[in-house]
């Protein structure tokens, strides 16, 4: 009988993360879905898991701390016997011009943003089993180069840098590194702080005429999590409607 194979989901109370975890659940994979603050919500995440016959807990951890995804891998190792899939999909974003950036704001998104990704996938080298999947998380305003975007996109850069790097690191036992850089997806992360006029700007510049949905993410980290995908590595993938 074939093992079930088991994910770690980082971020994964709402939104992308959420999506991501249901549908890993939904393809027979168990699942641990993350989250820092946003308890009920995860809860809520793996109630919905089990109603329709998947596996799932819900693990507490800031990844932006450095103990956090070691207590990931230890609660898969624990539950589910080991893990299999890394999503790092966990991340934060603060706007605003480089010239007003201040110290703390620019050490929170590197801590979440990279700082987390980098622990993950040092975890993920030493304590993921052969022949498994690391799924980062990039943005596709890594392309566009907007202002305001300064430090966001620098993190995601850096994630993209160490997602080809890892990918040779880790290719003698079969594990896969990639990164999802999606475009303007339909989430609170997004939403906040843009009024309804540039949001509507924004959704304009994208060829299909849409804001992304969480599950237009998720199809694709489920792509990237299967076995159709083990001939895909080191790349970075941009899901953005054909904004860019």
């Amino acid at each position: 009988m074939q093992k079930t194979r088991t994910a770690i989901v980082t971020g994964a109370s709402r939104g992308i993360g959420a999506a991501i975890a249901k549908r890993l659940a939904q393809d027979g994979i168990a699942v641990i879905v993350n989250y820092a603050r946003g308890k009920d919500a995860a809860y809520a995440v793996v109630a919905t898991i089990e109603a329709a016959g998947g596996r799932a807990v819900a693990v507490q951890a800031d990844i932006g701390e450095p103990a956090g995804m070691a207590v990931l891998f230890g609660a898969a190792e624990k539950t589910f016997g080991g893990a299999d899939i890394l999503v790092n999909n966990a991340g934060m974003m603060q706007l605003s011009p480089i010239a007003e950036t201040d110290d703390a704001a620019f050490e929170r998104q590197l801590a979440t943003n990279l700082a987390g990704p980098f622990r993950g996938m040092r975890e993920a080298a030493k304590r993921l089993n052969d022949g498994g999947r690391i799924i980062n998380f990039s943005s596709s305003v890594v392309g566009f180069y907007q202002p305001a975007y300064g430090v966001y996109a620098a993190t995601k850069a850096g994630v993209e840098a160490m997602t080809h790097i890892l990918a040779k690191e880790l290719g003698p036992r079969r594990i896969t590194v990639n990164a999802v850089a999606p475009g303007p997806v339909d989430t609170e992360l997004f939403t906040d702080g843009k009024s309804p006029g540039q949001i509507e700007a924004i959704t304009k510049l994208i060829p299909l005429g849409r804001l992304g949905q969480p599950d237009d993410i998720a199809g694709l980290v489920a792509f990237l999590a299967g076995p159709d995908s083990q001939w895909v590595n080191g790349q970075v993938i941009r899901a953005n409607g054909g904004a860019i």
